[in-house]
């Protein structure tokens, strides 16, 4: 059931304590990625999608299914490839033995959704999940079906193969509240990864919080309060990325082609207030917007061909303006 919260202290405190227990389960398996796993951690506690970039190997399939584990929420997976169709994400309508068309729930149907190498499936099928992540339900045949919640989709993609098959449009990439890069793990944590990966021991997980839970988290988020110069502070830091307008600085019109929109000011906001929450503060502040600056604007900002020939990253624009 549902967490009964006396008063926004005691919701907090509650927040807190669920989202360090959560945490340490995860570390269990997922060694190193303290800061990963809080980012996700935020997102889910903002009803955001994230978007998980990294090299082959660094375990982001396993941290998604590890964190469906610990949060206690039904998990599918979703090998995105080339021939992937719309059906097989959404699901499709068959006719039955009494000659009937019912409706076969695809994969999108769970409460975490791992779309693993998302780049890699054609735009057709890019839009049936893209109709999913914004409105939480997909029509077929004409029918609206709710999907279940919490709903969160947690992609992933290689830089490698940055561009993929299939780029990601631009309107799907600002569905993503956050863009996290996973690195490659310190000498002592890929240590530790490898004694626990080739032994017999099976890491046993506690489940930490069921579906109810979260969303009651999420209301909880969303009634932090903020002050008004924090909150313009959030909205200044979007609007200085968008070249040509009062706002901008000179690396930004030198740099980039376009910045962020007003989702970016939502989810700045949103992060904002769970990163205090989770942190034990009771209304979030300037240092609580810079913590998720990176994860939210750095794909929501396109670099031109004068920033690509001088090498200046998305990360050093974000952070000169920081």
């Amino acid at each position: 059931m549902a967490v009964p919260f006396s008063s926004e202290v005691a919701g907090i405190s509650a927040l807190n304590e669920a989202c360090s227990r959560a945490k340490k389960e995860i570390g269990k398996v997922v060694i190193g990625q303290d800061a990963i796993v809080e980012s996700v951690l935020i997102s889910i506690f903002c009803n955001g999608h994230c978007l998980l970039v990294g090299v082959p190997g660094l375990a982001k399939t396993l941290l998604v299914q590890t964190v469906a584990r610990v949060l206690d929420l039904s998990f599918n997976r979703i090998q995105f490839t080339p021939d992937l169709m719309p059906s097989d994400i959404t699901g499709s309508e068959i006719l039955d033995e009494e000659r009937h068309f019912r409706f076969v729930k695809g994969p999108v149907f769970a409460n975490i959704v791992l779309a693993d190498e998302i780049n890699r499936t054609p735009p057709k099928t890019q839009a049936a999940l893209l109709e999913a992540m914004q409105e939480h339900a997909v029509t077929v045949g004409g029918k609206l079906n709710k999907l279940d919640q919490p709903f969160f989709v947690l992609a992933t993609q290689n830089p490698i193969e940055q561009e993929g098959t299939y780029p990601l449009p631009e309107a799907q990439l600002d569905r993503f509240m956050f863009n996290i890069f996973l690195d490659y793990p310190s000498f002592e944590h890929e240590v530790e990864v490898v004694k626990n990966t080739t032994a017999n021991e099976v890491r046993q997980l506690d489940k930490v919080l069921g579906a109810e839970e979260i969303i009651a988290f999420q209301q909880l988020v969303r009634a932090v309060p903020i002050t008004d110069h924090v909150l313009e502070y959030a909205v200044r830091l979007a609007s200085k990325t968008r070249p040509g307008t009062s706002l901008a600085t000179a690396e930004v019109d030198n740099y980039l082609t376009w910045g962020a929109g007003p989702r970016a000011s939502q989810y700045l906001v949103l992060g904002a207030k769970c990163h205090a929450a989770i942190h034990r503060k009771y209304a979030p502040d300037v240092e609580d917007v810079q913590a998720v600056a990176l994860p939210v604007l750095r794909h929501r900002l396109v670099r031109n061909y004068k920033a690509e020939a001088e090498g200046i990253s998305l990360e050093d624009i974000i952070r000169g303006l920081l």
